[in-house]
């Protein structure tokens, strides 16, 4: 099972939009929290609450809730052990796509929203989601340096001509919004492509929990935080879930964290380059973390 440090950031843009959004961040359609209306875990007593988060690749004036996703990590949290687990999806992962046969798995929330992403992934691990959360990246940009930028450690050095030029060093590195953003996108110069940049939405992840997590004994916190959720997102959760899910983040146990990326591999569809998954493993994955949000072995 590999676990990838003290903090990863099961917070994703959960805790990043119900904890530390400030008052200047941008209009409520820049975020979206989506309730998936056949999931049973809607209440948080069933112990697990699992939340598909998805960056939408959504242009200005396009409705980011039916465009092409692009980041897609599936984050499991168990509210009585502490325990958490995060599935990272490569975007172009082909799979079938509940009423449009197969296609690439980011091709679901363009389809049909939020819902049919939901179930494209349900397809996939075994899991159905109980909330889905999309974001547009300028927010995530915003986001991120409102909270003063984070750390992550990077494994190797590797850059992007059109998204950062002069690239990212190996090791630990502070990253402001937009090189956030970048490090997260980036996957021509992966040598492991659409499967390093996924591991590295998850190192995104842990560092912005991380700066989060030195703001959550702070007074109020979390109650302000719900209250900008209610005022800057679009959602059908209520202000008692919100706050729920909230405290679920914040009970999360660094310790007890873990984190694996669907493999797979490289192929044509057609004239399309992309992604066959292991779907055996995605859902051997998904039957070991469903009841407890752990996995045993990536």
């Amino acid at each position: 099972m590999r676990r990838l440090g003290r903090a990863l950031l099961v917070g994703l843009a959960l805790a990043l939009l119900a904890i530390v959004i400030p008052e200047a961040t941008p209009a409520p359609t820049e975020v979206a929290l989506v309730k998936v209306k056949r999931a049973q875990g809607v209440d948080l007593s069933p112990d697990v609450v699992w939340i598909l988060a998805v960056g939408s690749d959504a242009r200005p004036g396009e409705l980011m809730t039916r465009t092409r996703g692009d980041a897609i990590q599936l984050v499991g949290m168990n509210t009585r052990t502490g325990a958490a687990t995060a599935i990272g999806v490569p975007r172009d992962s082909w799979v079938s796509i509940p009423g449009y046969g197969q296609e690439r798995i980011n091709a679901a929330l363009a389809f049909g929203g939020p819902e049919l992403m939901a179930g494209a992934i349900t397809g996939l691990t075994g899991i159905e989601p109980d909330y889905v959360l999309v974001t547009r990246f300028p927010f995530f940009e915003n986001m991120v340096d409102d909270i003063g930028g984070i750390t992550v450690t990077n494994p190797r050095e590797f850059y992007d001509p059109y998204l950062k030029d002069n690239g990212f060093r190996a090791g630990r590195i502070h990253l402001n919004g937009y090189d956030a953003m970048a490090f997260s996108r980036i996957r021509k110069g992966l040598s492991d492509g659409d499967f390093g940049r996924s591991a590295n939405q998850q190192r995104t992840l842990r560092g912005i929990q991380a700066k989060v997590a030195a703001r959550a004994d702070e007074p109020g916190f979390l109650e302000r935080g719900v209250l900008s959720v209610l005022r800057h997102t679009a959602t059908d959760a209520s202000p008692a879930e919100l706050f729920r899910l909230a405290q679920a983040v914040a009970q999360v146990d660094p310790k007890r964290i873990t984190t694996c990326v669907v493999p797979g591999s490289l192929g044509m569809a057609g004239a399309a380059s992309v992604v066959f998954p292991d779907v055996a493993t995605a859902r051997r994955w998904g039957a070991d973390a469903r009841r407890d949000a752990s996995i045993d072995r990536c």
